[in-house]
C-alpha cells in the first residue's frame, strides 16, 4: 500500500531518534568503561543517563514493533480461519491495543505530573522526563494501532487477501 507523507516522516523520525539515542547509550556507556578500568575514576551521571536513554528506546521503539509486525503474536487459530475473518481478528486486536496503550497513557500522565518535583540523582532532571516516555510512547503506538486498522479495513474491503 503507498504511504502517505505523514506516514512516511513518523516511520523516518522514529528510526532517525531511535538511532540517535542507541549511539548515544553506546557511546555513553562505553566512556564510562574507559573512564572506570582505564582511568579508576567514574563519571557520577553516566550509568543514570544510559537507562534513561534505554527506557526512552524501549518506549519509543514498540511502535516500530507494530510497523513491521514483530511483536509476538500466537496465530495457530486465526491462521486456520477465513482470511476475511483474519482481518476482523487483526482489528479487534489493533483495537484492544489501541485500549490498553491508552490506558497506560493516561496513567503515565498521571506519574509525569505526579513526579515533576523528583529528580534523577545524577543526571539532575525530573523523573517526569522519564516517565514522559511511557506517554509518547503509548501515543505514537496509538497512531501506529489506527494506521494499521485503516489499513486492515482496506484489506477486507478487498475480500480479505493481503498483497
Amino acid at each position: 500500500m503507498k504511504k502517505n507523507k505523514i506516514v512516511q516522516f513518523l516511520d523516518r523520525s522514529e528510526e532517525v531518534i531511535l538511532v540517535g539515542m542507541f549511539a548515544l547509550m553506546v557511546l555513553i556507556i562505553f566512556i564510562q568503561v574507559i573512564m572506570r578500568y582505564i582511568f579508576n575514576n567514574s563519571l557520577s551521571w553516566s550509568e543514570e543517563l544510559g537507562k534513561f536513554l534505554f527506557v526512552w528506546i524501549s518506549w519509543l521503539g514498540i511502535s516500530i514493533g507494530a510497523k513491521r509486525k514483530e511483536h509476538i503474536k500466537i496465530t495457530m487459530f486465526i491462521d486456520k480461519v477465513s482470511p476475511k475473518l483474519k482481518c476482523l481478528c487483526d482489528i479487534l486486536s489493533e483495537l484492544i491495543i489501541f485500549g490498553i496503550c491508552a490506558v497506560t497513557a493516561y496513567y503515565g500522565l498521571e506519574l509525569v505530573i505526579s513526579q515533576s518535583q523528583i529528580f534523577f540523582a545524577g543526571i539532575k532532571i525530573s523523573m517526569s522526563w522519564g516517565y514522559l516516555s511511557v506517554v509518547l510512547g503509548c501515543f505514537i503506538m496509538m497512531i501506529r494501532n489506527l494506521i494499521i486498522i485503516k489499513d486492515t479495513f482496506t484489506t477486507l474491503k478487498k475480500g480479505g487477501e493481503k498483497e
